[in-house]
């Protein structure tokens, strides 16, 4: 397995922000994750890759909360995490986006974009009726954040436009921005550039690599675009058949003759 000497150097450097530790999961009699550890570290990009059905849904399940290992253990800043509602996974500093685009689509973009800020208003069924007091104020501070997420993601043209009625990539990164609201210290990227063209896949990279740069972000990536993983990710870690058979450096995993043989074949 891969460990080289100057990603460790890297790593003493970082705060580590998760560490997932000999976890386990299976279906039935399907194992899907077997004795996995990764450690995430403060500000990183991080991509998982692996085949079809080598567990990293499963592993950003876990990581988010929705799944619980059978075995094994994750430590979230430090401290051991229980069986979560996902909620109070959000409430953690944890987004996440998903693999199928999960907006309302009777929503314009701003308003789907402000849902993600709903775990950071107050509460005050009054005051939200009569839109009174701090429940205005609120409303309002909240609006402009949402409005600096569209204009962050140049989306300023369709802000009042239903989702439904947007094209694949800009949907994309409504979804992007929804979990951007919620000011997340860790946010789960699920194939963001699934389905897009190669402009569109090369406007996502810009924002993530954004997101991670101007706002501190920590971020998981898993996609099947290679290009897109070398170029972007500070690590690679790699899931086969509920197995992580790597873990560094983009230039030393694709070489590692273990990933050539499960993954990446022969070019």
């Amino acid at each position: 397995m891969i460990k080289s000497q100057a990603m460790e150097k890297i790593n003493q450097k970082k705060h580590q922000v998760m560490r997932i530790q000999n976890v386990s999961l299976s279906f039935g009699g399907l194992k899907a994750l077997i004795d996995v550890s990764l450690e995430i570290y403060q500000k990183e990009i991080l991509a998982i890759i692996g085949p079809n059905g080598a567990g990293k849904s499963c592993m950003l399940n876990i990581i988010s909360g929705i799944y619980t290992p059978e075995e094994g253990t994750v430590i979230w800043k430090g401290k051991k995490r229980e069986k979560v509602a996902p909620h109070n996974i959000a409430k953690m500093g944890i987004a996440r986006t998903f693999q199928n685009i999960a907006l309302f689509t009777g929503m314009t973009v701003l308003d789907n974009i402000l849902t993600g800020r709903n775990l950071l208003m107050k509460r005050g069924l009054f005051y939200e009726a009569m839109f009174l007091g701090w429940a205005r104020d609120q409303e309002i501070q909240h609006r402009k954040k949402v409005e600096e997420i569209i204009d962050f993601l140049e989306i300023q043209a369709v802000r009042k436009v239903p989702v439904s009625r947007l094209p694949y990539g800009i949907q994309k990164r409504v979804e992007l921005g929804r979990a951007l609201a919620a000011e997340p210290e860790l946010l789960l990227l699920d194939e963001p550039m699934a389905g897009m063209n190669v402009e569109e896949k090369e406007d996502m990279c810009r924002f993530v690599l954004d997101v991670n740069e101007q706002f501190g972000t920590t971020i998981i990536l898993i996609e099947h675009d290679m290009g897109v993983v070398m170029d972007i990710s500070d690590r690679v870690a790699v899931l086969d058949y509920g197995r992580k058979i790597a873990d560094g450096l983009p230039k030393d995993v694709r070489t590692d003759q273990k990933v050539i043989d499960a993954y990446l074949g022969v070019g």
